[in-house]
């Protein structure tokens, strides 16, 4: 790996990247995080101060489990990480719009996406950090927090498979149209990540592109504890 998360993201084989987002919806980077890095990421999670909110699943019949989303100043691995990401997401999402005849488009930085939120009322943080114990899952749901909506999202695992937790695979379902639902289960290790749509993907047709619908979720935990990351670029309202 390289010596910054920039570099790590820059060093991604971006094509492959982009072959597997057009064709799937979804596109699994490796190894995006070290050990110790993910360990420090689980260690935030018992300081209040560093996040702005928590949420218990069932209070919201979600799932089983909580997350929390970071409060700014976020941990730097955590801002350099979104930053880096959707400066090369930002090709994708424009292309998808374009494909799907949508009148959305992104700037190439985060900052001045960010700056479009703003005007939307969107101005809180929405990366976070999510916690399952055995039993716990994830309903199948998209994250949109507003008006505004980057199309993309990244998710980071922070615990090893088989030592730390079994079960609690990433699960992927696409509502194809006229059509019944497909879906992938994605197991990720210790510092795995996976970047994948958070709403809508553009899928080919006989007459051009059409616009399928995808959720995500987590399924159920068999053993252990589960940490992962979610990386949304979007701020929330």
């Amino acid at each position: 790996m390289g010596a910054s998360i920039g570099e790590r993201v820059a060093a991604l084989d971006w094509k492959r990247i982009e072959r597997d987002l057009d064709e799937r919806g979804y596109a699994t980077t490796g190894a995006m995080l070290r050990a110790p890095e993910c360990a420090e990421l689980v260690a935030l999670y018992g300081d209040r101060d560093r996040f702005r909110s928590r949420v218990v699943m069932e209070r919201h019949r979600y799932g089983v489990g909580e997350y929390k989303y970071f409060a700014r100043p976020m941990p730097p691995l955590v801002e350099e990480l979104r930053v880096a990401m959707y400066r090369k997401l930002a090709a994708t999402a424009n292309r998808w719009a374009e494909r799907m005849r949508s009148r959305d488009s992104y700037p190439a930085s985060l900052a001045e996406f960010l700056k479009v939120c703003a005007g939307h009322g969107q101005t809180r943080p929405t990366p976070l950090i999510l916690r399952y114990e055995a039993g716990g899952y994830n309903c199948l749901h998209q994250d949109l927090y507003g008006e505004v909506a980057f199309p993309l999202q990244f998710t980071c695992a922070l615990s090893q498979r088989g030592r730390d937790f079994e079960g609690g695979e990433l699960l992927l379902v696409e509502q194809r149209p006229r059509a019944q639902s497909r879906g992938e289960a994605i197991a990720l290790d210790l510092g795995e990540g996976i970047i994948f749509a958070n709403r809508y993907r553009p899928a080919p047709g006989t007459r051009g592109y059409h616009r399928v619908n995808m959720r995500h979720g987590v399924s159920t935990i068999k053993s252990g504890v589960r940490y992962a990351m979610g990386v949304i670029f979007h701020d929330a309202a």
